[in-house]
């Protein structure tokens, strides 16, 4: 199937049997998800349980050794696969905010799309404008990410992944390296953006964020998938042992 068969009452993110290696270590042993479109999927689990892979396997930052990944019909893993094509449709916000120290706020959100996409510099000024004022750092668009503070830095990392327009957002432990008061801001920002319909694949810690903006929530263990179901249930009535010795240390 061509990516352009692809319909949005199909799965936005159809992973199957997804294993992944790094040499002799099994990271995922056989993970399958499927993910609609403007749902939110909260991924959670021990470190180390391969969650952070499997997020970035979406996007092709790590190949898988078999199975398939699907994102809007494109196979992931495809040999010939138009990397860029993938990246544009699928945007993604890391732990680190990766942000270039000497360009300022609104340079750092402008740079792909004009670099890559070779958008016009009037447009994509404006709609840069526009995404400083959605991650609510109005103010900001002249000040360089050390003048900034770790959830701002976040922000504006936020706002440079879409400046892409992409369909899908990836967020992996986006909130880990933050100081907790700035914790907030940066789930405000995302709760806004799934509240708009974005799709969201989150891996994170922060499971009453997890409990409020999820649609459905997967629990990773040495690299399988545990247990998983709706916040309501899942958060509730664990039926996997292990579930529910996780959620004892964490809630």
């Amino acid at each position: 199937m061509s990516h352009h068969e692809w319909t949005d009452d199909q799965p936005i993110v159809s992973i199957n049997n997804v294993h992944k290696s790094f040499g002799n270590l099994e990271v995922l042993k056989g993970i399958s998800m499927d993910v609609m479109k403007g749902e939110v999927i909260c991924i959670i689990g021990p470190s180390g349980s391969g969650k952070s892979t499997l997020i970035r396997c979406v996007n092709a930052l790590n190949d898988i050794q078999s199975g398939s990944i699907k994102v809007e019909g494109l196979e992931v893993n495809d040999k010939d696969l138009n990397k860029l094509e993938l990246r544009k449709k699928v945007g993604m916000v890391f732990q680190q905010y990766n942000l270039f120290p000497h360009k300022t706020a609104l340079e750092n959100i402008m740079m792909a799309p004009i670099k890559v996409l070779k958008q016009d510099r009037a447009e994509v000024e404006e709609r840069a404008r526009g995404l400083i004022a959605k991650v609510r750092l109005q103010g900001k668009e002249g000040a360089y990410p050390g003048e900034l503070s770790g959830g701002q830095q976040q922000r504006v990392a936020i706002a440079r992944s879409l400046a892409m327009s992409p369909d899908i957002m990836l967020f992996d432990e986006v909130t880990a390296a933050l100081d907790p008061e700035t914790v907030k801001e940066v789930l405000v920002t995302i709760k806004d953006l799934a509240e708009e319909g974005m799709t969201c694949m989150l891996v994170t810690h922060e499971m009453g964020f997890a409990k409020e903006i999820a649609d459905h929530i997967y629990f990773t263990d040495r690299g399988v998938i545990v247990e998983h179901g709706p916040p309501a249930t899942f958060f509730d009535k664990a039926e996997d042992p292990r579930t529910r010795e996780f959620l004892s240390q964490i809630l």
